[in-house]
């Protein structure tokens, strides 16, 4: 239960990506990796967070908004999922609990309408790797771009996404808008279109929105490699990477962080 002067959302967590490549969300894996089963992604974890921002600030944080998420210990299919948003100031200070374990923060804000996305420029089209290397320091050298294999918002993509998400606020489906936590899946994608990656986490994520994704915009992420370091024997990339619908528009900014070999695996 939240404590008094915050308000809540649960939500039923739901492993979208049990059966994907990632095998850090197949039970079997990830319990020999000392999990206890499967991870949900972080990015529908962070997708949870949303809905506390967007009751408070409506469409226009899906227009404008920030939020940045550091997710802390896993999430895992079938368990309660209770977000927290306290208020303070402009902000609110947000918190994800499971199972009573702190399994992830933020911060989300309005933001400014007035900013400007950064150079589309900046971040040329390329297509995704044609045979991936294996990810490694070489492969996700610094300066190293990345770019996912563009996908299209379908009807049915937005509703199934909603549903998996357990998304109940109306806003996506009445005005045919796409998730935040979809979105996200996209930087992602930019990192496993162009590597191949043992099972691998998504630890943190800072966002910056410039306006929304409809039905029917065709979606990718462009991202360049800004760091690859080795944390408590983990090895993270960080990207930058920006959201781009129908090739000329920045949607969003993102900082993206993913630990890319786990320690378990370093010597595998």
């Amino acid at each position: 239960m939240a404590e008094p002067g915050t308000r809540s959302y649960s939500v039923e967590a739901y492993n979208i990506s049990h059966a994907s490549e990632n095998k850090i969300h197949d039970d079997a894996v990830a319990q020999k990796l000392g999990f206890s089963g499967g991870l949900v992604p972080g990015v529908e974890v962070y997708g949870y967070m949303t809905h506390l921002a967007l009751a408070e600030w409506g469409r226009a944080w899906l227009e404008h908004g920030e939020m940045e998420a550091r997710f802390l210990k896993p999430v895992y299919d079938g368990k309660t999922a209770l977000a927290t948003a306290r208020q303070s100031g402009q902000v609110l200070e947000l918190e994800m609990q499971s199972e009573g374990i702190l399994c992830a923060t933020g911060r989300a804000s309005l933001g400014n309408s007035s900013q400007t996305p950064p150079s589309l420029r900046d971040y040329p089209e390329l297509s995704p790797a044609k045979s991936r290397p294996p990810a490694d320091e070489v492969s996700l050298a610094t300066g190293t771009r990345l770019c996912a294999a563009p996908v299209k918002l379908t009807a049915d993509v937005a509703s199934s996404y909603l549903r998996d998400v357990r998304e109940r606020h109306p806003i996506y489906a009445e005005e045919g808008l796409a998730h935040p936590g979809w979105l996200l899946r996209l930087c992602n994608s930019a990192l496993k279109d162009n590597v191949l990656l043992s099972p691998w986490i998504h630890t943190s994520s800072k966002i910056r929105n410039f306006a929304v994704v409809r039905i029917g915009d065709e979606v990718t992420a462009r991202a360049r490699v800004v760091d690859n370091y080795e944390r408590k024997g983990h090895r993270l990339v960080d990207l930058d990477a920006v959201i781009v619908a129908n090739g000329t528009a920045i949607i969003a900014q993102v900082l993206h962080t993913a630990v890319y070999r786990l320690r378990q695996l370093a010597n595998a």
